[in-house]
C-alpha cells in the first residue's frame, strides 16, 4: 500500500489499525443469476480470500474463527482464493504453511473445498522464483492436508444431478522479476472442455483476467485487492490492479458476465484497513 494511503488511514488511529484489520469480520452476500444458469439449481459458494496468516494481524485462532463462521453458513461449496501467508515485516510471527492448511482443511461443504494459489504464495518461495517451474511449497502443504490446488485445470462436481465445473487459474502475478510481474496463468487450458455447456465457475486470484473470460463462464471469483484496504464512498486510493477501482471490490457486471471480488480477511504490506473490514464472501447463484 502506498505511503500516502497508509498515512491517511493512520489518522483514524485504532479503528484503522486494530478494529477493522484485526477484530472485525463481516459476512458479505452477493446474489447472482447468470445467463443460462439452470433453473431450480441454487448454489451457495463461501469464499475465503487473502487470509495472509500471521500475528498480530491474522493469527491462527482468527483463521479458526473464519473457518467456524464459514462452516456455520453450510455452503454447498467453499472457494479458497489464495495468499495464505503473511507478507509484510510488521507480522513477526508467521506460522508454517502446514499449520494454515491444517486449519483450512476443517472447512466443510458437500461439493468440496476448492483452492488456488495467490501471488504471495509464489513470491514467498524463493526456490520456485529462481527455477521458474513447479508449484510453490504452499501447494505441497495444502495437498498433504487433503486440499490439492487447482492450477490451470478444472474438476467436476455433481449438484442435484447437474454437473458443474470448477476451474482454477494460475496466478497472473506468480513471478516478480526486474520490477515486473509475470504470470503462471493459462486461461485457455483452464477452461478447456468448458465449451460443452456445463455451468462453469472460475477461480482467479487476481481479477484482471476478467476482460478475457468468455461468457460461458457463469461467474469469476477473485480476491487479491483486499478492496484496497482503505475505501471511502466506494473508492480506494490504491488498488493492486491495472484497472484501478474498476475491479477493486464486490459484484462486477460487464457485457452480461459476472465477477465477485472478495475484500478478503488479511492485510498486505501495511496492517491497516478503513472502510473495508475483513470479510467472508457468500455468493448465492441462481437466486435473484
Amino acid at each position: 500500500m502506498a505511503g500516502g494511503a497508509a498515512a491517511a488511514a493512520a489518522g483514524f488511529g485504532p479503528w484503522a489499525q486494530a478494529w477493522e484489520p484485526d477484530l472485525r469480520l463481516r459476512l458479505v452476500r452477493h446474489r447472482i443469476v447468470p445467463a443460462g444458469w439452470p433453473e431450480n439449481l441454487p448454489l451457495t459458494i463461501a469464499c475465503i480470500a487473502d487470509p495472509h496468516v500471521g500475528a498480530p494481524d491474522t493469527p491462527l485462532d482468527r483463521l479458526e474463527r473464519a473457518v467456524a463462521l464459514t462452516n456455520a453458513l453450510k455452503p454447498d461449496m467453499v472457494a479458497l482464493l489464495g495468499d495464505y501467508g503473511a507478507d509484510h515485516r510488521m507480522m513477526p510471527r508467521r506460522p508454517r504453511m502446514a499449520e494454515v492448511a491444517r486449519i483450512l482443511a476443517q472447512l466443510e461443504a458437500p461439493l468440496g473445498v476448492h483452492a488456488i494459489l495467490g501471488n504471495h504464495d509464489w513470491w514467498e518461495d524463493a526456490d520456485t522464483q529462481e527455477r521458474g517451474k513447479d508449484l510453490p511449497e504452499a501447494a505441497e502443504a495444502f495437498a498433504a492436508a487433503g486440499l490439492p490446488m487447482l492450477h490451470n485445470e478444472a474438476r467436476a462436481v455433481l449438484h442435484r444431478g447437474q454437473p458443474i465445473r470448477v476451474a482454477g487459474l494460475g496466478s497472473q502475478w506468480a513471478y516478480y522479476r526486474r520490477g515486473a510481474h509475470q504470470g503462471a496463468d493459462d486461461l485457455e487450458r483452464t477452461l478447456d472442455g468448458a465449451k460443452d455447456g456445463t455451468p462453469t465457475i472460475l477461480l482467479a486470484h487476481e481479477p484482471d483476467i476478467f476482460p478475457q473470460v468468455p461468457g460461458r463462464v457463469a461467474v469469476t471469483l477473485a480476491g487479491h485487492t483486499h478492496g484496497g484496504q482503505i475505501r471511502l464512498r466506494g473508492w480506494s486510493p490504491v488498488v493492486p490492479s491495472r484497472f484501478g477501482n474498476r475491479y477493486a471490490w464486490g459484484h462486477v457486471q460487464e457485457d452480461g458476465r459476472h465477477m465477485v471480488v472478495s475484500g478478503g480477511i488479511g492485510n498486505s504490506l501495511m496492517p491497516v484497513r478503513f472502510g473495508m473490514p475483513s470479510e467472508i464472501t457468500l455468493v448465492e447463484l441462481g437466486t435473484g
